[in-house]
């Protein structure tokens, strides 16, 4: 990403330090390639100074029966103030036109016309998406845990008037803005919620830029959070956490699952032959269970090991001897 480039690059260059507040514009909404070429326009302009020129030079001919140098430059003069005055808007400009400094109007997309030194287009605005992408480095939650939260903002210029005369440069005003209302709703929340309620973070977003940049004649389509980074410490704690959430509900449902079992072997009671019989069986459904679970050997005691002890062994000796 562009930005994150430039600021490891700034950070580089100060030593390995990067500003925590600043801002990288991008003012530039078009992609290097796609670009609308100017060509068509610049060959507008040349076509109409030579007909212009050529039209006052045909006329002046005939006026004065003659070709002159002041009649050169009178054609001269005449196209220059026809390319002055006639201009050419791509599809998704908007051009704000002021008359001896006051606004006058806005003109656009297509061709349009204006007076020669009274008036003059001051800024063509990019009606389109614009995505601005903005971040906040090591900003304290409302439990003073440091998050380094990146997103991306959409938006676009619906009142170029408003874009050009309520802010100076509305392109820079709008990342800090968008910045300054991350930092905020970071710092009001624990870092729990920002990581989790990723959602709501992006609708709070979106609904206090909306309310800041609307005089400006800005409209916010979307907020977006991409990653929201955790200290180290903090992730670790929390998976130990998440982990002994997990091993209660597991405990929990085996316990439950027990009692139902219990709950079953209680009415086999009369079927199997008391309370003894019921204790037996239950104790092959878990030797059973742990054979299958694991590959573990289980040792039973019986008394059939009784005849290789060493008592055993004498009387065989003295059955032998006689």
């Amino acid at each position: 990403m562009r930005m994150r480039q430039e600021r490891e690059s700034r950070a580089q260059q100060n030593g390995g330090r990067a500003s925590n507040w600043r801002v990288v514009p991008d003012c530039s909404t078009e992609i290097v390639g796609e670009r609308a070429s100017s060509a068509g326009v610049f060959l507008f302009s040349l076509v109409l100074f030579l007909l212009v020129a050529c039209v006052v030079m045909a006329l002046g001919w005939a006026i004065a029966d003659g070709f002159t140098l002041p009649l050169l430059a009178v054609a001269v003069v005449a196209g220059l103030l026809a390319i002055a005055s006639c201009h050419i808007a791509q599809e998704w400009e908007k051009v704000v036109v002021l008359r001896l400094g006051r606004f006058n109007r806005v003109s656009g997309p297509g061709l349009f016309w204006t007076i020669p030194v009274a008036e003059s287009n001051v800024m063509r605005v990019d009606t389109r998406v614009r995505v601005t992408a903005f971040y906040a480095e090591e900003t304290l939650t409302a439990d003073l845990v440091p998050l380094n939260v990146d997103a991306v903002l959409f938006w676009h210029v619906w009142d170029a008037a408003a874009a050009c005369t309520e802010v100076g440069d509305f392109n820079r005003a709008v990342e800090m803005a968008a910045q300054t209302a991350l930092r905020e709703a970071i710092g009001r929340a624990a870092a729990a919620e920002v990581a989790i309620r990723r959602n709501q973070l992006d609708r709070e977003l979106k609904k206090v830029l909306e309310e800041k940049v609307a005089p400006w004649g800005i409209a916010i389509l979307s907020v977006e959070v991409r990653d929201i980074l955790l200290p180290k410490e903090l992730q670790e704690a929390m998976s130990l956490e998440a982990q002994a959430e997990q091993r209660k509900k597991a405990r929990i449902i085996l316990m439950e699952a027990e009692q139902d079992i219990f709950e079953t072997l209680d009415e086999m009671e009369e079927l199997v032959g008391g309370p003894e019989a019921v204790a037996r069986l239950r104790t092959m459904h878990l030797l059973n269970e742990s054979l299958r679970e694991g590959k573990g050997t289980v040792v039973i005691p019986s008394a059939f090991a009784e005849g290789f002890n060493d008592s055993a062994l004498d009387a065989v000796k003295d059955i032998l001897a006689k």
